[in-house]
């Protein structure tokens, strides 16, 4: 079945259901489907769809709530769903070809899990992941606090996504896979939209608390925000709420599969802005303030969810070197290995390593215990960023270059920028074998992907 979206001037942001079956499964189907990406001006996008919705539709749940999905996959070729930074248990995390089989052509599979976690989170396609989450397979997965102190059109969730469009506005599928992106920064688009849709308008109310949910699904951008130019508040990062609300000035980067909260509170009616700061600031939303006749309070925020601290004191500590790319990257490489290997290494697309390793490998990176504290210092020997995320943990962001961060905030996915040095730890408590790898998904199916187990 293939069906078209409409581009729209307003952006609507229905809290989206999903049909359930008989036995209290919701269903959701990947099939093929079309939609406008540049609006009424761009032609329609071939893409593949959640449910015929882009982005695919919003579930959402209270904490500590069942979730029950059935995957019906309706593509021509396998995939999966991967539940991006919930910490569940290790059969549905969703890696095909690791914790299960990929979903194949006509077949279906049934993901029940506990969402442990109140927060921000995501799901996406993780087969073959370069090709089909910038084709459109993602949606968002928001789990509820039981006070849900941002409730109905104040809790808004905003899908951000960057696309590479030709000269008719239609995504450019001929360029999926190129070696040049590959080896170099990934795949970047040429223009952005917020759910699926082209320069939106936003609407808020003046005097009252809104909950923004940021969520990352670009293929390899980095987006350049500034939430002090909105007025707003940092309270919740990679799914995790704050101790209390957090007053940011400058840039702050939103990496690929990375989430941000904000909490904003608009004065006055009218129009503002949400921006990409790279270069000069550029639109690609506009919050229209209605006035809502009335001011909230102070603002609350919901508890902390409760994670194992790192102990830091016995811990295993490891490095994860990155090295390999263009731009001069694959010379360190030579260090190592003969002209010929590294020629025989870009010949098979692994332009990569971790550690000196490219790609997955029968034995994993490290082993370890149940409860036990893992250090990575992570060093970034390579001529471009890279977001590095870790399945089925949260981490501390301890150091960056050897110094002590004033906030060392939990995460599930850091960024590093060139020849920048950062150490994480985090409690191994999730039994199974689980991924560490770049989230510029040309990054990860050319060498940066690796894999741990928790015993």
């Amino acid at each position: 079945m293939k069906t078209t979206l409409a581009g729209s001037a307003i952006a609507a942001f229905p809290k989206l259901t999903l049909a359930k079956t008989s036995d209290d499964f919701l269903e959701l189907r990947a099939a093929a489907g079309e939609a406008r990406l540049y609006g009424d001006k761009g032609g329609a996008s071939p893409l593949w769809l959640y449910n015929d919705r882009l982005p695919g539709p919003e579930i959402r749940v209270k904490q500590g709530e069942r979730v029950r999905v059935r995957f019906i996959n309706e593509l021509d070729e396998p995939t999966s769903i991967h539940w991006h930074g919930i910490r569940i248990d290790n059969a549905m995390d969703g890696v095909a070809g690791v914790t299960q089989p990929a979903v194949g052509p006509g077949e279906s599979f049934d993901y029940d899990f506990v969402a442990p976690d109140a927060g921000t989170y995501w799901y996406h396609a993780h087969n073959m992941s370069w090709n089909q989450v910038p084709r459109g397979l993602s949606g968002p997965l928001i789990v509820e606090d039981h006070d849900n102190l941002f409730s109905g059109d104040a809790d808004i969730s905003l899908v951000l996504s960057d696309w590479r469009l030709d000269e008719n506005g239609v995504l450019d599928t001929a360029s999926f896979g190129a070696r040049h992106d590959f080896s170099h920064a990934g795949r970047l688009g040429n223009w952005l939209t917020v759910n699926g849709v082209s320069l939106p308008d936003i609407p808020l109310q003046k005097g009252r608390w809104h909950r923004l949910r940021l969520i990352n699904v670009s293929a390899s951008r980095i987006l350049d925000l500034a939430p002090e130019r909105m007025g707003a508040k940092l309270i919740a990062l990679d799914g995790q709420t704050l101790s209390e609300p957090r007053e940011v000035s400058g840039i702050v980067q939103l990496a690929p599969a990375q989430r941000m909260d904000l909490a904003v509170q608009p004065t006055e009616p009218g129009t503002f802005p949400l921006e990409m700061m790279t270069g000069q600031p550029f639109a690609f939303a506009n919050f229209q303030v209605s006035d809502g006749g009335g001011r909230d309070g102070p603002l609350s925020l919901p508890p902390v969810n409760r994670l194992p601290e790192p102990d830091l004191a016995d811990a295993l500590e490891l490095p994860l070197v990155m090295q390999g790319g263009a731009m001069g990257g694959m010379r360190a490489l030579m260090e190592d290995r003969s002209e010929d290997e590294v020629r025989k290494m870009v010949q098979d697309g692994q332009f990569w390593t971790f550690n000196g390793v490219a790609g997955m490998q029968g034995e994993p990176m490290f082993n370890a215990r149940r409860g036990e504290t893992i250090v990575l210092e992570s060093r970034n020997d390579t001529g471009f960023p890279h977001a590095m995320h870790i399945h089925g943990h949260h981490f501390r962001l301890l150091e960056k270059d050897g110094e002590p961060l004033k906030h060392q905030d939990w995460r599930d996915t850091f960024t590093t920028q060139p020849q920048e040095t950062v150490k994480i730890a985090f409690v191994a408590d999730n039994p199974g074998k689980w991924l560490i790898h770049c989230h510029m998904l040309g990054h990860a199916a050319s060498g940066m992907m690796t894999w741990f187990e928790v015993v």
